[in-house]
């Protein structure tokens, strides 16, 4: 089953962002451990990890208060 990120801004409205797929949830984690600084960057304000249609979980790129 794929797994893949949704990209969303930091009032949860979706934003458009790199269209990859991954085998395993590991390589999405991994994938994203590495791109997050430039999504962030390009006004992502949280992702959200989904395989298929299921929502795994979702983590915010906005620094700590």
């Amino acid at each position: 089953m794929p797994w893949s990120w949704r990209y969303e801004d930091v009032d949860g409205k979706p934003v458009d962002g790199p269209a990859e797929t991954f085998s395993s949830q590991a390589d999405a984690e991994s994938w994203i451990g590495q791109e997050w600084r430039q999504l962030q960057g390009a006004g992502v304000g949280k992702v959200v990890l989904v395989e298929d249609d299921r929502v795994d979980y979702a983590m915010s790129l906005q620094p700590a208060d």
